[in-house]
């Protein structure tokens, strides 16, 4: 296989989803991909035992994509080997009516990973600059000064929420939450097939939605606005990775090789030294311990 360099799926400059591939065509053997991603998800679930020891940072992983781009699989897959106190998920849905009596980041806020965590936010406060856009009218529902109709909602008002999704980035960055987001670039005849198989394959009849092709329908709608997000707000703080989805196992690994390759840089990550003074009476606690 390849080499996988992060740097060739990081979004340092502006981009056009349409020019960029959804599938790696990579030669490897699935046998092949699933090693590698065995190999790296060790050394990711090593590290998070040493951050939960260290202490100091957290990592917050954005996963966003079309429905069928493989979002909840790759988050089995890649977190699979971590101890369960180590990774929590949050599946963001149609903010309740809790959640609408405060600003739209309000809720994203209270998931933000503890120190010595990653959480994985499945689907994210990106939504609130995708789907609200593709759909203005669940805006209103926010209640916000000076919307009352979808005319009030500005070009300007979307500037206004790059922006302070921006500031949200960097200000939990600055305190130590470590944020890498992922956008699956499914293309849409995949989707197509892979909305087929939940057709057609009884096991997977729960996951269809006729929703889903309601969505579709809006495909080049969300394309657009994918693009302008992404555009918006990658940043050095909170870097966007564009992953060719089409192929799932291949789309796991190179998910994971960026996690990895961009956790292997805070060299301070480390566990904590014992007290000298400890490490020096070792003997006399095994003494201690051997005698009862």
């Amino acid at each position: 296989m390849k080499s996988i360099n992060p740097d060739d799926f990081k979004v340092t400059k502006t981009i056009k989803l349409s020019k960029i591939p959804t599938n790696l065509f990579n030669e490897a053997s699935d046998e092949d991909k699933e090693e590698k991603l065995d190999k790296v998800q060790e050394k990711l679930s090593h590290l998070q035992d040493i951050m939960y020891a260290h202490n100091r940072y957290g990592v917050l992983i954005c996963l966003q994509g079309m429905d069928t781009s493989g979002k909840d699989s790759l988050i089995r897959e890649v977190f699979k080997e971590f101890n369960s106190r180590g990774v929590v998920v949050h599946s963001f849905k149609t903010p309740n009516s809790t959640e609408l009596e405060h600003d739209y980041l309000w809720r994203h806020y209270l998931a933000l990973p503890e120190k010595g965590k990653f959480a994985v936010f499945n689907r994210t406060h990106y939504e609130n600059v995708l789907v609200t856009r593709v759909h203005p009218e669940y805006v209103l529902n926010e209640n916000l000064p000076g919307i009352t109709t979808i005319d009030d909602i500005t070009p300007k008002f979307w500037e206004n929420r790059f922006e302070q999704i921006r500031n949200f980035e960097k200000h939990i960055a600055q305190n130590g939450t470590i944020v890498l987001k992922f956008y699956l670039h499914l293309s849409k005849d995949e989707q197509r097939k892979r909305l087929l198989r939940r057709l057609e394959e009884e096991a997977h009849h729960w996951k269809f939605s006729p929703g889903d092709l309601k969505e579709r329908e809006r495909w080049d709608d969300y394309m657009k606005y994918y693009e302008e997000a992404i555009n918006a707000t990658s940043t050095e703080n909170a870097p966007w990775y564009i992953v060719p989805a089409d192929d799932k196992d291949m789309c796991r690994y190179i998910v994971a090789k960026i996690i990895w390759e961009n956790m292997k840089q805070y060299s301070d990550i480390k566990e904590p030294e014992l007290d000298d003074k400890v490490k020096m009476n070792f003997a006399i606690y095994k003494e201690q311990l051997t005698k009862e």
